[in-house]
């Protein structure tokens, strides 16, 4: 396997206040990570910034202005209740999209079989025309529209086990059928969103929601219930995953207690599943994670999971 990993310095110049979970350490916790022999043979390309108007593929005109507005000349601005731009924040945000669409660029060109981008801020709560949970742009569903228009790709499905409900994929695909988007996350928590009986228009939307407090035990049961037999079904030829790595037991912002061996087994099979039916393609997109210990574990164990295969 070939895997490639997309990373850039301006993701860490998105700053924001003291305190703030979503913070510029998670990557530097990462990057040490990632200095062990077992990554040598990563591909670590610097991602690129991405054109605006790959924003329009999942997001409204006014969304793209309003967060343009929002970014300060100097200090943080608090743009939503959780959410904050300094000056650098569009460019980062702009590369996080930049780094996703080369990410699927190398996988649909067979430059690389599966690829991680290392990017923030994350994305997966950003609705159509709204920014929210630290996030602005949706980089994920953004990717899997690219994917859609400049590679032919038919059936895309994305998967996100990120502790918090991706509301924001779920509002932009929730009446497209060629789009799956199936979501493991904590209920109750933020965003409030993801109950089992919401499946978008199409039944194109499968949520498997978990108990405060729960384990792997209950986190692999619902991978294997519900996520797993749903992409089973729909065969996609491209997969993304928006992965978080909050449901970690050291992680502060939720109760969910997996450990990175949960993070390793649901890579595998995904992986199993992108061999069946999508030339093994896979593009991984950071979302959440912000124990800087359980980040860099998980994250490490899933970008080697997607190195051996």
């Amino acid at each position: 396997m070939t895997t490639h990993l997309y990373e850039n310095p301006v993701f860490l110049k998105h700053e924001v206040p003291e305190g703030h979970p979503e913070r510029p350490d998670r990557l530097k916790a990462l990057n040490l990570a990632l200095e062990h022999p077992n990554f040598a043979d990563l591909e670590r390309l610097e991602a690129s910034k991405g054109d605006e108007n790959l924003v329009l593929l999942a997001h409204t005109e006014e969304h793209l202005l309003g967060i343009k507005r929002d970014i300060p000349d100097e200090d943080i601005n608090q743009i939503e209740s959780d959410t904050y731009a300094s000056p650098q924040s569009l460019e980062a945000a702009l590369t996080g999209i930049g780094g996703a669409v080369a990410a699927v660029d190398a996988v649909f060109a067979g430059e690389a079989d599966n690829a991680f981008v290392a990017a923030r801020p994350p994305g997966h709560h950003a609705e159509k025309n709204r920014a929210m949970g630290f996030c602005f742009f949706n980089n994920v569903a953004i990717a899997a529209r690219y994917a859609q228009t400049a590679h032919g790709a038919e059936r895309v499905a994305i998967v996100d086990w990120d502790v918090h409900h991706g509301n924001g994929t779920q509002d932009i695909f929730w009446d497209d059928p060629s789009v799956l988007f199936c979501s493991t996350h904590q209920i109750p928590l933020y965003p409030g969103t993801g109950a089992k009986d919401e499946t978008g228009v199409r039944n194109n939307v499968v949520n498997a929601p978990i108990s405060p407090n729960s384990g792997s035990e209950h986190f692999r049961d619902a991978f294997r219930s519900r996520v797993l037999p749903a992409l089973e079904n729909f065969r996609p030829d491209f997969l993304l995953i928006s992965a978080g790595f909050d449901a970690h037991h050291r992680d502060p912002l939720a109760q969910i207690n997996l450990v990175g061996e949960d993070f390793d087994w649901a890579t595998g099979r995904l992986l199993d599943v992108a061999g069946r039916s999508a030339g093994n393609r896979i593009v991984s997109l950071l979302e959440g994670g912000y124990d800087l210990q359980g980040l860099a574990e998980s994250a490490g164990l899933h970008i080697l999971r997607l190195m051996r295969g």
